[in-house]
């Protein structure tokens, strides 16, 4: 049974849709309210309300859109020359959980005057991604993030957490399990497929406050709809917050010494269903190449997965995120790892309920390959068209599976005895100001074909020059208040 309230009154999934079925839903439930949703320069979703007058209204605005001021959504437009247009997509449609009448929300895509689609956009930017890696390889990028983020709230006394030692408590000790267990049934009624939730490694006492860690994981999806859910989640996630009455946040870093908040991506490779990341000896030949594409874009990849300066203070040794550009399986210390994937694993589920002869365990179709730097600052829909973008230059490169084959490790490189191996890694940017630096390096891979546009990639580098930290950590080593206040200026990036 669907969630999606829509889906369920109609009969029909979502990516069936049509304008016709959502002017019946409105008028058979009554609905007051239209609301536009669009993701704007700075990574969040903005909001165009409409009250439906009559269903001849509705059907304008869903066979039109609206205008907007391209220029206050995007520092790259100028206001001489700013209006846009936005337009709806029905297989986004969802009855909005937190309004206080019937209304139903849709995402929206991005048109120039001349009706052509915006090519800086978010949402067009990966669609590009996706249509050409399918052009060039004939298979498609699938992808889901692990969305961690902290509940910020009053000292709670009673069943302590130590620090560092959350991962996957119960309640009573996991704090704001209700608020994460709200926020799973919005996300899943506005259409995101969550694959499950805990309680995450961090747990923060300080200065009477209680800061605990949580994660929402997904179900891979299409790499179009992966970017969509994570920026819905994130304003259901921080509205499900403020109805507590709590902050939430998905800042990189929250306090040092503690784990900040990464933002996973796995990801696999399919075509005509099947998934091209296994073969019948284990990780495909396909996957070391997306591998090893991931790896020689992964600094310029930061451009769009760590962008404000606290990002940089999270990708240190020993804070649960990686620091060398390297790859592993199952391996927590490397860059992208390959979890585990049910392969040659057997039948598990037979053997823990014997008393079933029927039941079959999952295939190793469940295969995904995880890119692990990337936080709760990153651009969703830039961060993975850029990872489909990497997996295509991985798909080309004529060396990527001696790349693979070199930058493999299968030891925890943040222990002393293996500082040699890490030693020979190369290393993550530092900073914004040289995240920057490789993105403009590597612009033409991102550029080619037409995916990221000119000026996507000049407005991201100027941004994060801007910033000015290229020795930001040394600058703060020691300065425990001007950490603070630095966290505190990205808490809401």
């Amino acid at each position: 049974m669907d969630a999606n309230r829509i889906a369920r009154w109609l009969g029909k999934p979502p990516e069936s849709f049509t304008k016709k079925d959502l002017l019946r839903f409105i008028a058979g439930n009554n609905i007051e309210v239209l609301n536009f949703r669009y993701v704007g320069g700075d990574g969040r979703l903005k909001t165009l309300g409409f009250v439906v007058s009559d269903l001849r209204h509705a059907d304008r605005l869903l066979s039109t859109g609206e205008r907007v001021d391209g220029s206050s959504l995007f520092s790259s437009i100028d206001a001489a020359s700013s209006d846009l247009y936005v337009v709806p997509r029905y297989k986004t449609a969802y009855v909005n959980p937190f309004a206080e009448v019937p209304t139903v929300d849709m995402l929206c895509s991005y048109y120039n005057n001349m009706g052509e689609r915006l090519s800086g956009s978010p949402e067009n930017v990966i669609r590009n991604a996706q249509d050409e890696l399918k052009r060039a390889t004939g298979m498609a990028l699938e992808a889901m993030g692990e969305l961690e983020y902290y509940v910020l709230s009053g000292s709670e006394p009673h069943y302590p957490v130590t620090a560092q030692k959350g991962y996957h408590e119960s309640m009573p000790f996991s704090k704001w399990e209700r608020l994460r267990v709200d926020a799973m049934r919005a996300i899943a009624q506005a259409g995101g497929k969550i694959k499950y939730a805990h309680a995450e490694v961090g747990h923060i006492r300080a200065d009477g406050a209680e800061m605990s860690q949580h994660e929402i994981e997904f179900l891979p999806v299409p790499a179009e709809d992966a970017a969509d859910q994570l920026a819905v989640a994130k304003w259901v996630l921080q509205m499900t917050g403020h109805k507590y009455g709590v902050a939430v946040s998905f800042a990189p870093k929250i306090s040092a010494g503690h784990a900040g908040s990464g933002l996973h991506i796995h990801t696999r490779l399919v075509k005509n269903g099947r998934n091209m990341m296994i073969d019948g000896k284990g990780i495909s030949d396909a996957a070391r190449r997306v591998i090893a594409g991931y790896l020689a874009l992964a600094p310029s990849l930061t451009a769009f997965g760590n962008t404000v300066p606290t990002s940089y203070l999270r990708l240190v040794p020993h804070q649960e995120a990686p620091t060398n550009i390297c790859w592993g399986d199952r391996n927590r210390s490397v860059l992208v790892r390959v979890p585990l994937g049910w392969r040659g694993a057997g039948n598990m589920a037979a053997d823990a309920n014997p008393q079933d002869p029927s039941v079959r365990g999952a295939g190793a179709d469940s295969q995904t390959v995880e890119f692990r730097c990337a936080d709760g600052s990153a651009q969703a829909h830039f961060l993975i068209a850029g990872l489909a973008v990497a997996a295509r230059h991985g798909l080309e490169m004529p060396d990527a599976l001696d790349v693979a084959k070199r930058l493999y490790v299968d030891v925890n490189i943040f222990k002393a005895e293996h500082r040699g191996v890490r030693e020979k890694l190369p290393h993550l940017p530092v900073s914004c100001r040289e995240s920057a630096e490789k993105l403009e390096s590597d612009r033409d891979i991102y550029e080619k074909s037409g995916v990221f546009s000119p000026v996507v990639i000049d407005s991201t580098v100027a941004r994060l020059k801007n910033y000015n930290d290229r020795d930001l950590s040394q600058r703060l080593f020691g300065k425990e208040e001007e950490i603070k206040k630095l966290v505190s200026e990205y808490l809401y990036c």
